[in-house]
């Protein structure tokens, strides 16, 4: 490390945001479009000015996303570089404090509490009344000894510090821009009269912070035990949860989330298991929200959909409600889709949409059926093979020798002509290497442009811990369609992105 790389650092940075200012004046209309404010939110469903939502849909323009991504790589490697190591450390292994805020924050409804309140916010003791007013009327309500005003302010001070609130003053708090993602969009109205469809027909942002913020972030808790397992007495690998005896034979888990959750059921059909009704229709909705990490309506753009024949048939296997599919067969009226899924993800799916898509439905265009993943391929009732499989976030809940076998079972269902898309991160070494991204040849960034693509990485241990599975390289992706019958002929993605729809054809 020397002065001449934090110059260099520094000097990415700027040119970074150069370049997104070239790119604002050149969309710029009637007046110059400005860059959007941290204090300012943006509420996906409330109504925006021409030049409001110009400037929220260009953060989905590759060019801006690469320049935004060449600017937290920068920083974060400026961060790293000059940060005092504890403070550094600290900020890492305490990180877990900030998912478990943002978890309660979304539980609470404090993101749409503060959304009527407006940008003068609210003082912790209103919001703190606000919150149990909200509590459904079923549930238990809070001991007010535990959950006070002054345990809340701590909580939301953490986040406004992280830049996820703003304090305008002392212990009055109001949304920013980041924490306006979270919004489901319902009224507070709706979140005390009918709880149950806070995440129906959203973006599903907050469902999948709320399955982060469960399912994930206790299973992660137990990476280590799962790989480490040790039952010594005095051991400090010994789980206190389990009814484990020191010194007994350890108990084998499949996954840090069967140990996370004591359970030797996989995720899925745990998730269909008495009591998880809830979780399972607010996975359904997550997966609506994983659509971020594209640009939006990336699907379109992953494949040459207006080259199919008028009649072709798309089915999303494994699709869950169809919130991918459905973004086709709004775009393309010439293709029809049938999702496949497990019986109790088919009786939601068509209930999970409002009624701007229920022509899709009525006409018969987009429906679902009844196929487990590793079912021999059920023949559609038309007859004729499926002109495209779409396997999108599928391969990575799986371990290589399932995927070769979900691929072949769509081999065996396959005609001449079909193709595969598979939607998932393509993640690339974090040094030079020939996947490495190469934005510019002197770059002082990693090749892989760092923590502005560490998202896919943590996803990757995610998938590693609740399936055993973990998310691929191109050349591992290549090399696992290969050996399941199906040839990968093109990659989509955009500059920088490990997001990426891979095209493959039967060989």
């Amino acid at each position: 490390m020397s002065f001449a790389t934090l110059r260099a650092l520094h000097a990415s940075i700027g040119n970074a945001i150069n370049d997104l200012e070239r790119i604002y004046q050149d969309r710029s209309q009637s007046e110059p479009l400005a860059f959007p404010s941290l204090d300012d939110p943006y509420y996906v469903s409330s109504p925006h000015s021409a030049a409001q939502q110009l400037a929220h849909q260009l953060s989905d323009d590759p060019a801006v996303s690469l320049a935004s991504k060449q600017i937290v790589a920068a920083c974060a490697q400026l961060n790293a570089s000059v940060n005092k190591p504890w403070y550094g450390f600290t900020e890492v292994v305490l990180g877990g404090q900030l998912c478990a805020g943002l978890r309660f924050v979304e539980a609470a409804h404090i993101v749409e509490i503060l959304k009527e309140a407006g940008q003068r916010g609210l003082h912790v003791n209103e919001l703190h009344r606000s919150i149990i007013e909200l509590r459904p009327k079923d549930a238990p309500p809070p001991d007010l000894t535990v959950f006070t005003p002054a345990r809340l302010a701590h909580i939301l001070r953490l986040l406004a510090t992280s830049h996820w609130l703003r304090e305008v003053s002392p212990e009055v708090f109001a949304n920013n821009r980041k924490s306006s993602y979270l919004d489901s969009g319902r009224s507070l109205e709706e979140l005390r009269n009918k709880p149950n469809v806070k995440y129906v027909d959203t973006d599903g942002v907050a469902a999948f912070l709320a399955v982060v913020g469960d399912e994930s972030y206790k299973t992660m808790a137990y990476m280590t035990e799962w790989l480490l397992p040790d039952t010594r007495k005095g051991s400090l690998m010994l789980d206190a949860r389990t009814d484990q005896e020191p010194g007994s034979e350890t108990t084998h888990y499949d996954t840090a989330f069967n140990l996370a959750f004591n359970t030797q059921l996989n995720y899925f059909p745990w998730l269909e298991t008495p009591g998880n009704q809830n979780r399972l229709e607010r996975f359904g909705h997550a997966m609506t929200g994983t659509r971020q990490w594209e640009t939006k309506e990336g699907i379109l753009q992953g494949f040459p959909w207006a080259t199919l024949k008028p009649g072709s048939v798309l089915v999303d296997v494994s699709g869950g409600i169809g919130s991918t599919s459905l973004t086709v067969a709004a775009a393309h009226p010439h293709i029809n889709v049938v999702v496949d899924d497990r019986p109790q993800v088919v009786e939601a799916g068509p209930t999970s949409w409002g009624s701007d898509y229920a022509p899709i439905f009525e006409s018969g265009r987009m429906s679902w059926r009844i196929r487990d993943l590793f079912e021999p391929w059920k023949p559609l009732a038309s007859g004729q093979a499926p002109d495209v499989f779409l396997l999108r976030l599928i391969l990575h809940d799986w371990k290589d020798d399932e995927c070769i076998k979900i691929m072949r079972i769509l081999r065996s269902g396959a005609g001449p002509e079909t193709k595969l898309i598979i939607g998932d991160m393509l993640l690339s070494n974090a040094c030079e290497a020939d996947d490495a991204f190469n934005v510019q040849a002197d770059s002082p960034l990693l090749p892989n442009l760092g923590v502005a693509n560490i998202h896919g990485y943590l996803m990757d241990l995610t998938m590693m811990s609740m399936f055993g599975a973990n998310e691929r390289t191109v050349a591992e992706m290549k090399a696992l369609a290969l050996s399941a019958g199906w040839k990968i002929t093109e990659i989509r993605r955009s500059p920088g992105s490990v997001w990426a729809y891979s095209t493959a054809v039967p060989v």
